[in-house]
């Protein structure tokens, strides 16, 4: 099914019947991917004293309560909310869903003891493109970034130089198959973060960083474009599905 859309004064070609899923779903299982020392997620039946929520167990309809935190497991979006005193919520600061975005595969650099992506790294990889959403897949890629254990493993980060080129080059949505763009542990500094959103100068709100996806090998660097839709929670975070479909010639 070939479209034609507009997006930031450019016609673009698309197959709406061939979208690229990059996100990692949320299971009920010690399987799932987890970060921040948090138990898995939970999907359970409701059951009381006369009725349980399982066709299996008897019950007329399937009816689970689903424990989860969003920063935990699987794809998540979140605004400037997530490390701002006042309340932003990402379901009212995301208001558009559609992107220009550009698919990078960066093998993090050694500093200090750390893996690190740095602004040169970018500046490199991007050279002048100017996309309005940048997908970043870290090397190595395998596939048990789907169900790795993060906590207590130090992942790469973004410096907080990266994160000010990005917020610099005019990028509004920073989507990386790592748990957070800042370091584990870092005494709660979360510069890259900040930075991104311009925390403390002219912060921005319609900004948005995306975490926990998982970008095949099969899918080559270069443009695309993004649907970034998320659940409508009224929280600093919330699970989200990015979808990338390939620009046609």
């Amino acid at each position: 099914m070939n479209t034609t859309i507009r997006i930031d004064n450019r016609i673009l070609n698309i197959d709406l019947s061939k979208p690229i899923d990059i996100s990692i779903p949320i299971k009920g299982s010690v399987t799932n991917v987890n970060v921040w020392y948090l138990e898995p997620p939970k999907i359970t039946p409701v059951n009381s004293e006369k009725w349980v929520g399982s066709v299996k167990e008897g019950g007329d309809v399937n009816f689970n309560t689903i424990n989860f935190n969003p920063h935990a497991h699987g794809t998540h979006t979140e605004c400037v909310g997530h490390v701002t005193e006042k309340v932003y919520s990402i379901n009212k600061c995301l208001k558009q869903y559609i992107f220009t975005a550009e698919v990078i595969t960066v093998a993090p650099e050694q500093k200090e003891g750390d893996y690190v992506i740095s602004d040169i790294q970018l500046k490199y990889l991007l050279k002048s493109r100017k996309p309005q959403a940048i997908i970043i897949r870290t090397m190595p890629n395998t596939k048990d970034k789907k169900s790795k254990q993060y906590s207590h493993t130090n992942w790469p980060y973004l410096t907080q130089e990266a994160a000010i080129f990005i917020r610099n080059r005019g990028i509004k949505h920073l989507l990386v198959d790592l748990p957070s763009i800042d370091k584990e542990k870092d005494g709660g500094a979360l510069l890259a973060h900040k930075a991104f959103w311009d925390v403390g100068g002219s912060i921005r709100k319609e900004a948005t960083i995306t975490e926990l996806i998982y970008v095949s090998n099969k899918i080559k660097d270069g443009k695309y474009v993004l649907n970034l839709q998320v659940a409508p929670f009224e929280n600093d975070a919330s699970p989200s599905k990015p979808i990338l479909y390939k620009i046609e010639d």
